[in-house]
């Protein structure tokens, strides 16, 4: 960990290695505890006091420290593939293995009492079955509903004309089945939803979206890069998890004030600062050195991740009845990250404003829209580097031969920049 590592980036990983400690404690003595997807609305697991682990969180904890593989071994010893969607598997291999040191300075992955997803196609479905059938535990799931028509710009109008941008029969049925997923907290948890309670929650988790927009807005304007993703993408994500909390909300205002206080004392990642690259897809997250590589070599920094501008974008809800705003926060969301044209139209929105040279964007065998994405990008006159690896599996990922790739595309990209 560098020195120069921003104080939002450490705090935050301080606060969640507590939080897990404490979650991890509690289900040792026998508090039930989900297991929850991302695109799942956390926010009334948060509202009956029923404690949640993000499942893509987990994975992202075990690959940064070599966990994955034991993990995806014991997949494939359950007599499961373990090629299929590996991000969703890691923690199910970790549960499968009962190490209780699993990965290290974390531990292992408590048993949850339930798992939660959104059905965004069949192998999740079959996945997240396996989790019931094989593993014995229950079982949560949300269908998902054909995409309606894309809305332009989507991004500019989300955040107050939700109902109709993503569509008034979508909102209905995530609300009944949102009813039923209550029910099944109240019996886990033993205690009464509180209308009131998820109404303040989400009025926290729209002032932490504000500060992510402005922090999000402040980095693209900057010359020179003022921070590194790889501080950004744990300083906006972990407080992500803990949406509906004063902390988060707190931490989103103070990785704004501190990337401020960066910009208005000149500080500079790469003060020769020769080309800006953006990254689109999941972390990397057995190599997060791969960013710093390329402004250490040469003098390109990333400006931008899914991360940051989907929290700013992505999740501010105002007005209307509660449950109903919290399913519109959720519904999409594969859509609006992946598929074109709600993707498409984002990402070069977004590289437009961050004034990018270029982009890097990893791709793996997940089939929805990669190659659409790239074509929009490449219209709009933005270069793009395909990147084909799986985030979670580093059996896919060869770090000397991608690097090298990736710099001779960065040469004939700027050619009188990096070398």
């Amino acid at each position: 960990m560098s020195d120069d590592r921003l104080r939002s980036a450490r705090d935050a990983l301080r606060h969640q290695r507590e939080w897990f400690a404490r979650i991890a404690a509690e289900a040792a003595a026998g508090t039930p505890i989900a297991l929850v997807n991302a695109d799942v609305p956390h926010e009334l697991f948060r509202a009956l006091d029923v404690p949640y682990v993000v499942n893509q969180w987990w994975s992202s904890v075990a690959a940064s420290r070599g966990a994955a593989q034991s993990g995806l071994d014991a997949v494939a010893r359950a007599g499961l593939p373990r090629d299929s969607e590996p991000y969703n598997l890691i923690g199910m291999g970790n549960v499968l293995n009962g190490d209780s040191d699993v990965v290290p300075g974390w531990g292992s992955l408590p048993r949850p009492a339930l798992v939660a997803t959104d059905y965004t196609g069949d192998v999740t479905r079959k996945l997240f079955e396996a989790w019931r059938d094989v593993v014995g535990v229950e079982l949560f799931a949300f269908e998902s509903v054909a995409q309606t028509a894309p809305v332009d710009e989507w991004w500019r109008f989300i955040a107050d004309d939700w109902e109709r941008v993503v569509g008034s029969r979508r909102i209905d049925l995530m609300v009944a089945e949102l009813h039923e997923l209550r029910a099944v907290l109240e019996r886990i948890s033993g205690r009464s939803y509180d209308e009131d309670r998820l109404r303040e929650m989400l009025a926290l988790g729209n002032e932490q979206a504000e500060w992510n927009r402005r922090t999000r807005d402040l980095i693209a304007s900057a010359r020179p890069l003022p921070v590194r993703v790889n501080d950004t993408i744990p300083a906006v994500m972990l407080p992500q998890w803990h949406r509906g909390t004063e902390w988060a909300r707190d931490a989103a205002r103070a990785l704004h004030d501190e990337i401020a206080e960066r910009v208005a004392d000149g500080y500079a990642v790469v003060p020769d600062e020769r080309a800006r690259l953006m990254w689109i897809g999941r972390g990397l997250w057995f190599d997060m050195d791969f960013y710093r590589h390329f402004e250490e070599h040469y003098g390109a920094v990333f400006v931008w991740s899914m991360y940051l501008s989907i929290a700013a974008d992505g999740y501010a809800r105002h007005g209307g009845e509660p449950l109903r705003a919290l399913a519109s926060r959720f519904i999409g969301f594969h859509e609006r990250l992946y598929v074109a044209p709600e993707a498409s139209d984002w990402y070069v929105a977004q590289a437009r404003q961050h004034g990018v040279d270029g982009v890097v964007h990893l791709v793996s065998d997940d089939p929805r829209g990669g190659w659409a994405i790239t074509a929009a990008l490449e219209k709009a006159g933005i270069p793009v580097f395909v990147l084909r690896a799986d985030n979670a599996d580093e059996s896919t990922y060869d770090a000397e031969e991608v690097r090298a790739q990736v710099a001779e595309w960065l040469r004939m990209l700027r050619p009188t920049g990096p070398t």
